[in-house]
């Protein structure tokens, strides 16, 4: 299987997901909309942390947890976030998440290599370490909801990443890790976030396959 390369992540990325700015962009505006001052933000499966410095360019007092599974991306993320001197945490998303309470709770690509019921269960386990009123927003991967959808994501995704300048080869290492991929409708993931008990649960922004969605603990 082909898997991310630390090294180069942040550079691929930005090819490889067409509406990146409007993505990771999106998620910082809703944190930096819909908390108060120095918020505790914690971001699961963190990376290199690109969503998390991208919340520091608009609320440069938040204080962040980051949490992933990989080493090597943390190191980065580290390194990036030293100003902000981050707690880091190296373990998975299955695993136990720490105690909060948040302000937000933030994700980025990430949830999509849970199941469904993995998912289920994460959602539930946000919203318990949430402070009241505070705010989940995921820009996350999802899948469509027919396979004339899935396919007309698909092939927007890869035209518009060749045209970023992907090469065939960024390409095919692309779609051998997507087929690891346990992406969930929007549709779905929005009703198990209203059935987890948030509030004003809606999709703030969508591009094909990509979408950014959350929603609020209440008061």
């Amino acid at each position: 299987m082909s898997v991310w390369n630390a090294e180069t992540y942040d550079s691929e990325r930005r090819r490889l997901v067409p509406c990146f700015e409007e993505l990771y962009g999106t998620t910082a505006d809703l944190v930096s909309r819909c908390v108060g001052p120095n918020p505790r933000v914690l971001d699961l499966g963190a990376g290199t942390g690109i969503l998390s410095a991208t919340i520091l360019e608009r609320v440069p007092s938040a204080r962040l947890t980051l949490l992933d599974a990989s080493a090597a991306m943390l190191r980065r993320a580290e390194a990036r976030l030293a100003q902000s001197q981050p707690k880091i945490l190296l373990r998975s998303l299955a695993a136990e998440l720490p105690p909060g309470p948040f302000d937000a709770v933030v994700s980025a690509l990430a949830i999509h290599h849970l199941s469904d019921e993995e998912k289920r269960l994460l959602y539930g386990r946000i919203l318990k370490v949430l402070s009241p009123g505070g705010l989940f927003a995921n820009a996350e991967q999802v899948a469509g909801k027919t396979e004339r959808l899935e396919k007309l994501f698909e092939a927007s995704h890869l035209d518009a990443s060749r045209k970023l300048g992907s090469s065939e080869e960024e390409i095919a290492g692309a779609i051998e890790r997507m087929k690891c991929d346990k992406c969930a409708t929007l549709a779905d993931q929005l009703a198990w976030l209203e059935q987890a008990g948030y509030r004003d649960v809606e999709c703030f922004l969508r591009w094909f396959r990509f979408a950014v969605f959350g929603g609020w603990k209440p008061d």
